[in-house]
């Protein structure tokens, strides 16, 4: 049985896409520019706030470092008062978190969002599971695909590689599972398309969080 599962926050754990998109929105407003809909969100986020908010910007803007400074101000002004306004656990997601710690599965987190953010969201949504970490984007700790996260999770609760299972929804986190030479679980309910998953050579593919379970007990199916 895997002792630690390594969990992706955002489409993963929670669907975040409307709070994130309408902080965004704001931050585009506030700077003068045309905002999106909330359904082009899920191919902006997994690479941290900087990108998302270089993505969201038409190409002259994310060009000038001082509009990206000041729309990073005012996304985080915003997004840091109303993160948990539209955001949901996916179905299924607090009882497979519960059962997981009920079998002593060690549990934590590893996000490109920033810190604060992070830790924030998961106490709000999951205030009863019993975390050994929670990692956010952090100065000096590159973000997702590098494996670094995972290294420094894998440091604080001296866990095995082998016994160590990573699960997330993009082709960031399959990557990530891989250059961290740990399993990969890739989710179908997420915020990109499986295809992507296939890829980005996940592992395995689920597409209900239950499903999760058996591989964590008896391992990667053959």
């Amino acid at each position: 049985m895997k002792k630690l599962a390594i969990f992706d926050l955002d489409g993963t754990l929670l669907n975040t896409i409307k709070d994130l998109g309408e902080a965004v929105n704001y931050a585009l407003d506030r700077n003068g520019f045309h905002t999106h809909s909330i359904a082009s969100y899920p191919f902006f986020v997994g690479n941290g706030v900087k990108r998302l908010i270089e993505r969201a910007l038409p190409e002259d803007g994310r060009k000038n470092s001082t509009i990206v400074k000041n729309m990073l101000t005012d996304f985080k002004q915003f997004y840091n008062e109303h993160n948990t306004d539209k955001t949901t656990p996916y179905d299924g997601i607090p009882q497979l978190l519960d059962q997981l710690n009920e079998m002593g599965v060690q549990l934590a987190v590893a996000s490109n969002k920033y810190q604060q953010a992070t830790h924030k969201i998961i106490n709000h949504f999951f205030p009863h599971i019993n975390w050994v970490a929670i990692a956010g984007q952090q100065d000096g700790i590159p973000i997702k695909p590098d494996p670094s996260i995972i290294f420094m999770i894998l440091a604080q609760t001296r866990v095995a590689k082998q016994d160590t299972i990573y699960i997330g929804d993009s082709g960031i986190d399959m990557d990530t599972a891989r250059r961290a030479c740990v399993d990969s679980i890739g989710v179908s309910w997420g915020f990109r398309p499986v295809k992507e998953l296939k890829e980005y050579n996940a592992n395995v593919i689920v597409n209900r969080p239950q499903d999760i379970i058996p591989i964590v007990e008896n391992g990667i199916p053959l």
